[in-house]
């Protein structure tokens, strides 16, 4: 998530961002409401701050023609006070809810592209091997040993779902194992964190769990999501805390089921287990 005030400053270059990344934002709008918010805060605070005042002045001794002024005055404040802070509820919701949607600036040496066809190669290491016969890729591979099976995952549970069977269950988990092993050699907290979050949680670590361009799967009705990394879960284990800085740095990981929609996916390549929407990672 970026600074609002940044799209005062800086509105060009997060335009530019947003059409690098194909990403379908009204920035427009979101500036809007950026300007009606503040407006409409300006005018919520002067109408405090004459309240305040009309309340003070009630505490002196008047005339009962000059109370019975203020007090008609102040029904009129507490009126428009009320109106003003029930709209800039509204627009303040509407526009928390546009900003959040605004991604992260890239770094201006990220080539621009919108498929896997138009990522850069920076640097190969080693030569690609060649073999006297064709040879098979992950996902033959994968099902002429028994490792894999895609169209079970899809009969159960949708595309893009697979089941991992045989020698392939235990070599991931010795995997997972080793990765563990070794940052645990490095001082690390090992998690095995929720594979649910409440909204406040993503959001808070920057993550939009809602809209089009959103990759998390919400649960509906409940203000929770599933995670897509253990990033959100071990982030919020410490939400709303104040840290000892004596304590730091705090080193964790997680091992964690991810749940991705890989929304705005449509075109990239991804056969096999490439862009699935469920995985394990640490």
């Amino acid at each position: 998530m970026i600074d609002p005030k940044d799209l005062k400053t800086r509105y060009d270059e997060i335009k530019q961002n947003i059409e690098n990344r194909y990403m379908d934002i009204d920035l427009e709008q979101i500036a809007k409401d950026a300007d009606e918010r503040g407006a409409i805060l300006a005018e919520v605070e002067a109408l405090r701050s004459e309240r305040n005042d009309t309340a003070s002045k009630m505490k002196g001794k008047m005339d009962p023609e000059t109370r019975a002024s203020l007090i008609e005055k102040g029904k009129n404040i507490k009126l428009a006070l009320a109106e003003k802070e029930a709209l800039l509820a509204e627009v303040e919701d509407r526009f928390n809810k546009g900003v959040r949607t605004i991604p992260n600036y890239a770094s201006p040496k990220a080539p621009v592209g919108k498929e896997d066809k138009d990522s850069l190669a920076i640097k190969f290491v080693g030569k690609v091997p060649e073999f006297s016969f064709k040879a098979k890729d992950h996902v033959q591979l994968g099902e002429s040993l028994d490792l894999l099976d895609f169209d079970k995952g899809a009969k159960v549970s949708g595309q893009k779902f697979y089941y991992i069977k045989n020698k392939l269950v235990v070599l991931q988990m010795a995997l997972e194992r080793y990765a563990m092993d070794i940052v645990m050699k490095h001082g690390f907290t090992p998690f095995i964190t929720p594979d649910i979050a409440k909204e406040e949680i993503l959001q808070g670590i920057g993550f939009n769990p809602r809209g089009a361009e959103s990759n998390i799967y919400t649960l509906q009705d409940t203000g929770t999501c599933l995670v897509g990394t253990a990033e959100i879960t071990l982030g919020g284990y410490y939400a709303g805390e104040i840290l000892d800085k004596a304590s730091l740095p705090i080193k964790m990981t997680g091992l964690s089921h991810c749940f991705r929609r890989e929304a705005g996916g449509a075109g990239q390549y991804s056969k096999g287990l490439y862009r699935v929407h469920q995985f394990s990672k640490l």
